[in-house]
């Protein structure tokens, strides 16, 4: 089973960092799970604009059919001026709706506000539920007192609620194998 971890955006560090977090606590679970880190920071976006698959550079087809061939997710999102950033929505507009559908998905986000968790809410959610993905109900969100100077992750409580998701996030897992 294939879990892809995507890091939704081009710049900063918090979100890639929550994501090797929960790499690590998805290496402890009773069963092995390839995982891969995906940052879109790494490749050449181009806007989704109705072309035809084959008409999209390597990276953008890449992106797509990494999206498209993984089991699960876990998304990772700063959240920038009340909104997921571009790039993200970006790529959920480029992969089709029946690609996700009844696959887990978890949630980790990154604010410069606590009441941008929201957000995740009024944003990430509908479209995860327009995608009919199984959308654990339990997502992370950390600000910027979560992290040190350095970028670590320094906040215990923050810890123990990544690993609570990862454990839900295994348990839907394994309900989507029944599907």
């Amino acid at each position: 089973m294939k879990i892809l971890l995507l890091n939704g955006t081009i710049v900063g560090t918090k979100t890639k960092t929550l994501l090797f977090e929960i790499e690590k606590y998805i290496s402890k679970l009773p069963e092995q799970y390839d995982t891969k880190m995906i940052n879109l920071e790494d490749y050449e976006l181009q806007f989704v604009d109705g072309r035809p698959f084959e008409q999209y550079n390597e990276d953008m087809r890449y992106l797509i059919e990494e999206m498209e061939q993984a089991d699960a997710y876990v998304i990772s999102t700063p959240i920038f001026q009340g909104s997921i950033p571009g790039t993200l929505k970006n790529i959920f507009d480029a992969v089709s709706p029946l690609a996700m559908r009844h696959k887990p998905v978890s949630i980790v986000a990154n604010g410069g506000t606590l009441q941008h968790h929201l957000v995740i809410e009024n944003q990430l959610k509908p479209i995860l539920n327009y995608f009919r993905c199984l959308v654990t109900p339990n997502y992370v969100y950390t600000h910027t007192n979560h992290f040190s100077t350095q970028g670590e992750l320094i906040d215990e409580d923050v810890h123990n609620r990544l690993q609570e998701m990862t454990r839900v996030f295994h348990q839907y897992i394994q309900m989507s194998k029944e599907i």
